[in-house]
């Protein structure tokens, strides 16, 4: 059987039924990541482990004590520190690093134990490429060299959750998890034909997450279907104590929707969405979207009327400011979280040094990539003494001002509609050498990190040269589960979640 199609709700139902065992699908995924190499979507695999963990899993199937995912493969973005295999956030500055201990979203995922009684289950296949402490929109910044599209493999993957997306999309994994700091879970989702979701900021534990961004860095799970993302959201989320911005009420069941209509009264069944207000901003479908990525989000909002939804033009009017904000206010954040990489404790260190300012300066120049070096340098210097006031506060003003403009338009309607990016994946080095062209291509993802608001990709067509598009669909705080209710139903109407790449048997 060719497990890489099959949703993870249809792989649980089949392991429960016995047709298949923790151990065989174990196997079947790590064989397809051995002759999937040249995708470079994985940066460390332990045979051994997993296959240790996939044994745990059938004897807690056979024993009648499995979760809804028991046994299940899962792939780690190598963001979240993992016990048993490297954790390394695509950095050479933390090459060969080995943590003693699991995040929480592994964790909650992993097998039951004694500090976890209730881990999901699942078995790690190992860790995925990325762009460099998750800093970037393709993943050409990875230290290991860029993750490339399975649907064309002269194409970006998208970033900075390239890894994970490729894996998926090419049936490496069946579903994996990534980190989105302002866009980077739906953008490569979107351009590798996923879905993929964002949660609210404070859903998903943050301990254990490499930091980039700590204001701004989210978890959430890519995979096929909206239904295999709302199982594994589920699983991810929980209240963490030592998580300072976890949510006390973080824990539901974000599948509980999926099946139902919007509107309670009055079902019709033909109607799923009838009672649903979509938001269309203005500002998201203006000058710079390609045109056949308008046309396939257009399309999308279409389909979604013919399902009973209403739309409404809504208005986002300082989307263009999101982006000198983010830029101003991540890579503020970084140069303080990256400031524990000195060389000392733990990574990289420079083979020679005169004393321990020198050490300081070699190992970080050693270590640190072009694209880190760069938000390092814009973040101290925006934190400086003098620069302070003239450019932090004033993102943080903005920010609050972007927070409002959502709240404006969630009272017109309920969740809101766009793209996800104004074009489709583009080539290998074609943007590399402009920073500013690549900052530009999270225009539409950026605001809603800002904000902190749940959004996701769901796959809603082609270009001319039959790479993915995704739309993109926003709510408001905690709404994960009517997002996701939403996206489901759009995809019972329509087939472009279930195509598949060419070059992937």
């Amino acid at each position: 059987m060719s497990w890489h199609n099959t949703p993870i709700a249809l792989m649980a139902k089949a392991l429960a039924a016995k047709e298949v065992s923790s151990t065989e699908l174990t196997k079947y995924f790590l064989g397809r990541i051995e002759a999937g190499k040249q995708w470079n979507a994985f940066l460390d695999v332990n045979t051994h482990l997993s296959l240790e963990q996939a044994a745990i899993a059938d004897s807690l199937l056979a024993s009648g004590n499995a979760g809804k995912l028991t046994g299940i493969p899962v792939a780690h973005k190598d963001v979240f520190v993992t016990q048993g295999w490297k954790s390394t956030a695509a950095s050479k500055i933390l090459e060969g690093y080995l943590s003693p201990f699991d995040a929480t979203v592994v964790a909650n995922l992993g097998m039951p134990s004694k500090d976890n009684p209730n881990g999901a289950g699942m078995v790690c296949l190992g860790k995925t490429n990325m762009d460099e402490f998750a800093m970037g929109s393709s993943n050409e910044n990875s230290a290991y060299g860029p993750v490339l599209n399975p649907w064309n493999a002269e194409y970006v993957s998208g970033g900075s959750s390239g890894g994970s997306a490729a894996a998926v999309a090419a049936g490496l994994a069946p579903i994996a998890t990534g980190t989105d700091t302002g866009g980077s879970i739906r953008q490569p989702a979107a351009f590798c034909g996923l879905t993929g979701i964002k949660p609210s900021y404070g859903r998903v534990s943050r301990y254990g997450m490499i930091a980039y961004a700590s204001s701004l860095d989210q978890a959430g799970p890519m995979g096929k279907t909206a239904q295999d993302c709302a199982l594994l959201l589920s699983a991810m989320s929980s209240h963490d104590p030592r998580d300072s911005t976890s949510l006390a009420d973080s824990g539901e069941d974000y599948s509980r929707y999926l099946n139902q209509c919007w509107n309670t009264e009055g079902v019709n069944p033909a109607k799923p969405l009838e009672g649903l207000r979509v938001g269309l901003p203005k500002e998201f479908f203006a000058e710079g979207l390609a045109e056949d990525v308008a046309k396939s989000v257009n399309a999308a909002a279409k389909a979604l009327q013919e399902l009973g939804a209403t739309l409404v033009e809504v208005s986002l009017p300082k989307t263009k400011l999101s982006i000198p904000v983010y830029y101003v206010l991540a890579p503020a954040e970084a140069s303080s979280n990256l400031s524990r990489f000195d060389g000392v404790r733990y990574g990289h260190r420079a083979n020679e040094y005169r004393d321990l300012a020198d050490m300081y300066q070699k190992s970080r120049t050693e270590g640190f990539g072009a694209e880190v070096k760069r938000r390092i340098l814009i973040g101290t210097y925006v934190l400086c003494h003098g620069y302070y006031d003239a450019y932090y506060l004033q993102a943080q003003k903005i920010r609050r001002i972007i927070a409002a403009d959502f709240q404006t338009a969630f009272e017109q309607c309920d969740v809101i509609l766009g793209p996800v990016a104004p074009d489709v994946a583009w080539r290998l080095g074609e943007k590399s050498k402009d920073p500013v062209q690549m900052y530009l291509e999270d225009i539409y993802t950026l605001s809603t990190n800002l904000a902190g608001l749940p959004a996701m990709s769901v796959p809603c067509g082609f270009n001319k040269n039959n790479l993915p598009i995704g739309m993109q669909l926003i709510g408001n705080y905690f709404s994960e589960a009517r997002l996701l209710q939403v996206a489901h139903q759009y995809q019972q109407a329509s087939d472009w979640h279930l195509r598949q790449a060419s070059g992937v048997a």
